[in-house]
């Protein structure tokens, strides 16, 4: 490596011959290594980037690389996930030991060095962006620009409701930080704007986000489209901003640092000011922002930065072990001493201990369940909203890390815990939280909160989950508990009229591969759902519940709510049916009445529940068909929403009862007969598919 200090007036780079410049110029160049071998990716921005990550990990990040479950681990969010080399390429350095699903150390490295010439290749630890539980070290899934940034928010609300919940006198437990490096197209997104705005209210000092002012996005320069004062945004958000003129200053960066840690009214906006592909010919450009410089481009760049230049996926001598020991030195003291904090801690508050270690294991304490409600046939009923909120306010007691909020929407979506405090900045210990309305925000925080230990749940109207999409869709990714509580669910919101009145939304969350999207039929369903729910974290489930009253059927002539969690369960019926009703959510009651009246008639009738379709196809085909023989081709799917996916379940010869058109503005009673959702006509069609079979 260089001995002197090389000014290169073309790339105007400027190399001291330090150990910190070194391990700098190890992430540049292993980064744009990566790219190229891969013949894709982003090399720009982890060569501009390089000194900002190597100085916070080196010098602040306290993360143990030998422990890298560690519950009080500062937590680094790559929110511009397209830089994913920077990450790879520090996880590498730092040495971190991969652990298994169950947190079981493998006995290997989290990525090693041919790990990352496996660059975006199939099967391989380092994909095109970083996705946790794939890579050990990525603490969630980016890409989607602004969603990291709103996770990291949701992050650092857990350590603080942690810390209030765990915490005592002589034990902290929980004192974490949170950093999330963020670009120009973070702050484009409005997501950012919405989880920068709750982060400000509630004055999350724990957080910290670097952004990377380099003015490039693909189309050029970012004037084409952007140029506000980001920081000034920022600072009316309620954040502290400090400015580094030069992302290479590292005295800078680390004093920026420092005034972060210092900060203790408000996070912290750390506005770096960098050269996307730093030391190439393509520097400050567009052309360095998304595809490989070339190997001619990247001789050039090494011999900019005194780089042997052939060399490729260079770790010099001693930079590695510098590289983490330098975190050891810091963090294993730390996680040591918590360690043996706990172990006091059992002692000293046990029933507090007991809940910490179910919530780090994902196991449920003792008698969780023993508050839900049993609900008494009624045929007036009750709105599966309201029902949900009374099986919510049972659990939340004994499952105080259970918790979440709407988008200024509670007293409607009855999410709110009764009698409890609210999650604010003068109490972190609050469990009802105040998203505002930002759907998009509120889901991506509840997202970054769940990542953290929580059981995070955020509601809104179903109509308005496409505010959403992208965090429900990253939760199903990522494989995260978070829970979605949607209202509103159907044209019996009424006069609210075809703007609120969901249509396709059942269709668009149930393709969602992962998540579980359940539309309970009466208060009963409600309550099997919730214990469906919060028995099983290993993914995301979109709870669908109606505004109107659905009555509750009597569980001694019906088949038990239980069958919920097979998805699809047979409420009644002949074993050898004619035809067969299925229905979800408000329509099930429809149904029920629908089969009496043929049963009345002498019809060989059967009605099935199905309010979950994800739950159903992970039945055997023993069960399935027992539920929906093969044999009877007269069937009838009858849900206030798109028909799109029912022909799975009625098949050619079957019939829906669905909509095909918006709704509109009128009383609910009026619209089930303009769509046809009474008795009568389900009962005609039924008839109609007997008499054709």
């Amino acid at each position: 490596m260089a001995d002197t200090p090389i000014q290169t007036a073309d790339a105007g780079v400027y190399e001291d011959g330090s150990a910190d410049r070194l391990a700098i110029d190890t992430i540049r160049t292993l980064s744009m290594d990566g790219v190229q071998a891969a013949n894709s990716g982003h090399p720009g921005t982890p060569m501009a980037l390089a000194p900002v990550g190597q100085t916070l990990w080196t010098k602040f990040l306290r993360y143990d690389p030998t422990t890298p479950d560690w519950p009080n681990r500062d937590r680094f969010v790559l929110s511009v996930g397209h830089a994913s080399m920077l990450l790879y390429s520090l996880i590498h350095l730092a040495g971190i030991e991969e652990i298994d699903a169950e947190g079981n150390k493998t006995g290997k490295q989290a990525l090693s060095l041919e790990d990352l010439k496996q660059f975006r290749q199939l099967d391989s630890k380092t994909p095109g962006h970083p996705e946790y539980r794939h890579t050990t070290g990525v603490e969630t899934t980016t890409g989607p620009l602004g969603q990291g940034c709103g996770n990291s928010v949701g992050m650092a609300i857990a350590e603080r409701w942690l810390a209030a919940r765990f915490n005592q006198p002589g034990f902290t437990l929980f004192d974490h930080d949170v950093y999330s490096l963020c670009g120009d197209g973070d702050m484009m997104e409005g997501v950012t704007a919405e989880a920068a705005s709750v982060a400000g209210h509630l004055k999350l000092s724990n957080l910290c986000w670097i952004y990377d002012s380099n003015h490039i996005s693909i189309e050029g320069n970012t004037a084409l489209a952007f140029d506000e004062d980001v920081g000034a945004r920022f600072v009316a958000y309620g954040w502290n901003v400090i400015h580094v003129d030069d992302a290479n200053d590292v005295g800078a960066l680390t004093a920026a640092f420092d005034a972060f840690k210092a900060t203790t009214d408000k996070p912290t906006f750390i506005v770096v000011h960098s050269v996307i592909g730093y030391g190439s010919p393509k520097a400050g450009s567009e052309k360095a922002h998304g595809e490989p410089l070339g190997a001619d481009n990247i001789r050039l760049t090494k011999k900019a930065y005194g780089w042997p230049e052939d060399a490729q996926f260079l770790v010099p001598d001693g930079v590695a072990e510098r590289f983490k020991a330098s975190m050891l030195d810091r963090a294993a003291p730390l996680r040591a001493e918590w360690e043996a904090k706990v172990v006091e801690y059992r002692k000293a508050h046990p029933e507090l201990a007991n809940q910490l270690d179910s919530m780090l294991s994902d196991s449920l304490p003792d008698g969780w369940d023993a508050d839900i409600p049993v609900f008494e046939a009624d045929a007036k009923g009750v709105a599966s909203r309201d029902s949900s909120g009374k099986v919510l306010n049972a659990i939340a007691p004994k499952l105080p890390w259970l918790l979440g909020g709407s988008a200024d929407l509670a007293p409607s979506t009855k999410t709110d815990i009764k009698g409890a405090p609210s999650f604010e900045a003068d109490n972190y210990g609050g469990t009802n939280f105040h998203f505002g309305v930002r759907e998009h925000g509120m889901g991506s925080i509840v997202n970054g909160m769940t990542l953290s230990h929580l059981r995070g749940y955020g509601s809104t109207f179903l109509v308005f989950c496409d505010y959403m999409r992208a965090p429900i869709r990253l939760s199903a990714i990522m494989e995260v508990g978070s829970v979605w509580v949607f209202t509103h669910d159907s044209i019996g919101v009424g006069e609210d009229g075809p703007t609120h009145q969901p249509i396709e939304h059942l269709a668009t969350l149930r393709a969602i591969p992962g998540l579980d999207t359940i539309r309970p039929g009466d208060a009963n369903e409600v309550a099997a759902a919730w214990r469906a729910v919060v028995e099983d974290a290993s993914h995301p489930t979109a709870l669908v519940l109606s505004r109107q009253a659905l009555p509750t059927l009597d569980r001694t002539k019906y088949a038990s709510a239980d069958g919920l969690k097979k998805g699809a369960y047979v409420l009644d019926g002949d074993e050898n049916p004619e035809v067969i009703l299925i229905a979800t959510g408000s329509e099930v009651s429809l149904a029920v009445a629908a089969h009496e009246k043929l049963k009345e008639s002498g019809v060989a009738s059967r009605v099935v529940s199905m309010p979950s379709w994800y739950r159903y196809e992970l039945q055997d085909a023993a069960y399935k068909e027992s539920v929906l023989p093969k044999s009877v081709k007269a069937r009838i799917a009858i849900e206030m929403a798109g028909e799109i996916g029912w022909d799975r379940y009625v098949g050619l010869d079957g019939r829906t009862v669905t909509m095909s058109t918006f709704g509109a503005s009128a009383p609910i009673t009026k619209l089930q007969d303009k769509y046809g959702f009474t008795v009568d006509n389900i009962v005609k069609i039924a008839n109609e598919l007997r008499e054709t079979k």
